[in-house]
């Protein structure tokens, strides 16, 4: 307790600040996402958007407690036992499948406001997308579901490459699953040979590209995850260094240097999912608010990274491209 505090206290409960009292009656959110707290900011920054539209300031009157789990799933028991003990007002998880089924298996009652990149149905989040019928509701911006339409996109890309690796992060098995098995059958009517590789730390992504490099792979795919989204110089440097072709669900990682990503605006998502979070501490029930699903996808090439590759890039996926980074 800071001194000018502890001086009004005493001097009687009725002096207490007003911004105190505020803060200290304001509902609670915990969000939770797989990012660094770096890579965080600006998706932070939306979600504080989203809560804007519905009145809801941070710090003002409502309290955002922010879990960056940079990589590390292995926390997720432990943040959301203590975030159901304590009885917060939201529970959110924006683009993280994991965080999103253990909140669910822990609580029945306090409201969560997900992003998943899979069928919220199918992962049994909620009853329907129109009507959850549970304590859920989001938005599925389809991480997942279009992983073979990237696929496709890199092989037009890259038509005389045939042994593609993919890269997984095992820690985050909704995701990775539903990845591996997507692109498994989509592979063999584009003629291609998929290599699957594990990482889940900064040390098994370098590892993988060393096994990636030994396996003589023409391309990698990198599957969707939010601690890969952190690492964006890692692979950058990593992918310049083996000559290899990357793409990715991120944009993010395309403007770093990566080759190419198609994928949704995970700011859209952030951001809805704060506007959900604000209608649900407003008084609306997570059942009465329907599933959104992303409508808008991009498809970004780095074009620079091309050059350096001594890749030519098809003038009709030029013409395809929502962006060209020169």
């Amino acid at each position: 307790m800071r001194r000018r505090e502890f001086i009004t206290f005493i001097g009687g409960a009725a002096a207490w600040p007003v911004a105190v009292c505020a803060q200290q009656q304001a509902p609670v959110v915990t969000l939770i996402n797989a990012r660094s707290a770096h890579a965080g900011a600006g998706l932070a920054l939306e979600f504080r958007k989203g809560l804007g539209q519905t009145g809801f300031v941070e710090g003002k009157n409502v309290v955002v407690e922010y879990h960056w789990l940079d990589g590390h799933y292995e926390q997720l028991p432990a943040i959301i036992t203590d975030a159901v003990q304590r009885n917060v007002a939201v529970i959110a998880t924006p683009a993280i499948t994991p965080a999103s089924l253990a909140a669910k298996a822990a609580t029945a009652t306090i409201p969560i406001v997900f992003g998943v990149a899979e069928d919220p149905v199918k992962l049994g989040l909620v009853l329907s997308l129109a009507q959850t019928g549970t304590n859920a509701t989001g938005i599925n911006f389809f991480a997942s579901e279009i992983d073979a339409k990237r696929l496709g996109l890199m092989h037009e890309f890259l038509p005389k490459a045939k042994r593609f690796a993919v890269l997984v992060n095992p820690a985050n098995a909704p995701t990775a699953e539903a990845t591996s098995k997507t692109i498994k059958q989509a592979a063999p009517s584009l003629g291609l040979e998929l290599l699957f590789f594990d990482a889940s730390t900064p040390a098994d992504i370098d590892a993988a590209f060393v096994a990636i490099a030994r396996e003589r792979a023409d391309a990698l795919f990198i599957a969707p995850d939010g601690f890969f989204s952190s690492r964006s110089a890692q692979f950058v440097t990593l992918a310049a260094r083996n000559q290899i072709p990357a793409s990715s669900f991120s944009s993010d990682m395309v403007a770093a240097g990566l080759l190419m990503s198609y994928g949704t605006s995970l700011a859209d998502v952030f951001r809805q999912v704060g506007v959900y979070t604000g209608s649900i501490l407003k008084g609306a029930k997570p059942a009465d608010l329907p599933v959104l699903q992303s409508a808008r996808f991009e498809f970004i090439i780095n074009l620079q990274t091309a050059r350096l590759l001594g890749l030519d890039v098809p003038p009709i996926l030029l013409a395809r491209a929502d962006e060209v980074i020169e």
